[in-house]
């Protein structure tokens, strides 16, 4: 299902391109303008919205382009207020974007691909296929709904924006970082690139490309082992990507951006929850400069691992703070709607995305 397939989203053009348009269509070059303010930063998603346009311009638009932006498809509200959504998109494929409520952040947990590719053993989304990669205008719808959704509940602004939902950020690279300059642009939404956080399985030739770009958002590394046995099992991403070669990217990485990159752990029970594996953590900390949010487990469907004890997350973290290592516990929040890290797996019964075989 395709309704838009005939007519060019209007999009993916850029603004030079828009104005070519226009003077070819014997409109005023500054209607561009007009427009590409409707489409970035009022997020408008019909030309019918554009009130400043005139009503036979708004149908010539109609005529020629269309609007494919994403929907809520159904959404639920969990005990802690974090807010999960179902995304419908123009060919009927569903994603999954979150609103996280705390009491210093409002933040945006968006989704980048449909499916996953990566077959990370704990997280829900790896066990659905990759259909595709999201377009970077669908990226910012989901940004541009949670935002609305951020003050119509809780009369509060987004501030932070995370790439953790459904999908590898870093096998969309392209789409990834063109929605974040829609989302930073000061014609876009105005956030902050400080504000943004990308989060990968950890792909070394994609970090270093992040470098070579020289890009001014934050960078996460889902890490969850620093022992190469360990995270072959639990992410065979790994394989191809060892720690060895995560490390080197990484310095090269904050070599040309200056950012520190986060480690993400998370503490699962009776397989990195002790000492030596927090000794381990340690060490690799000590190659590259980081800091660690150690998180805790979300029991997905058919999963095989449990969450850590507090205790053993608490003498792991006390471990780390012991040896100059910055850490932090991350509570899971939407755990009680699957709304949490790694729970995201389109429960939704008219999702598209289908179990890997």
């Amino acid at each position: 299902m395709q309704p838009f397939a005939e007519k060019p989203n209007i999009r993916q053009l850029s603004k030079s391109d828009l104005e070519k348009w226009f003077i070819d269509h014997g409109e005023q070059k500054f209607r561009a303008t007009q427009v590409w303010e409707w489409l970035w930063q009022k997020s408008a998603r019909s030309f019918e919205s554009m009130s400043n346009l005139s009503k036979a311009l708004r149908e010539k638009l109609q005529s020629h382009f269309s609007i494919p932006a994403a929907s809520i498809d159904t959404f639920q509200v969990s005990r802690d207020r974090t807010i999960k959504n179902a995304f419908r998109l123009y060919d009927g494929n569903i994603v999954e974007g979150v609103l996280i409520p705390t009491e210093t952040r409002m933040t945006a947990c968006v989704s980048s691909q449909v499916g996953c590719s990566l077959t990370c053993k704990f997280c829900a989304t790896g066990k659905l296929e990759r259909l595709r990669n999201l377009n970077a205008d669908e990226i910012y719808d989901q940004v541009a709904i949670i935002r609305e959704q951020a003050i119509q509940n809780y009369n509060i602004p987004l501030s932070n924006i995370v790439y953790m939902g459904m999908g590898e950020p870093l096998l969309n690279y392209s789409n990834v970082l063109q929605s974040i300059e829609r989302i930073t642009s000061p014609d876009g939404l105005g956030m902050s690139p400080q504000r943004i956080t990308v989060s990968t399985a950890g792909i070394s030739k994609m970090i270093r490309k992040l470098g070579d770009d020289e890009v001014k958002f934050n960078l996460a590394l889902s890490l969850h082992a620093a022992n190469e046995t360990k995270r072959n099992q639990i992410m065979p991403i790994n394989e191809s990507n060892s720690l060895e070669a995560l490390a080197e990217s990484l310095n090269y990485f904050y070599d040309k951006t200056g950012s520190r990159v986060t480690f993400e752990y998370i503490v699962f029970n009776g397989f990195n929850d002790s000492l030596i594996d927090a000794k381990e953590l340690e060490d690799f900390c000590r190659k590259v400069k980081a800091k660690v949010n150690l998180i805790e487990y979300n029991p997905i469907d058919g999963g095989e691992y449990l969450n850590a004890r507090v205790d053993k997350i608490e003498a792991f973290k006390n471990y780390l703070e012991n040896q100059g290592v910055i850490v932090n516990i991350r509570r899971s929040r939407g755990k009680d709607i699957d709304a949490a890290c790694g729970q995201l797996a389109n429960k939704n019964e008219h999702a598209v995305v289908k179990l890997k075989k």
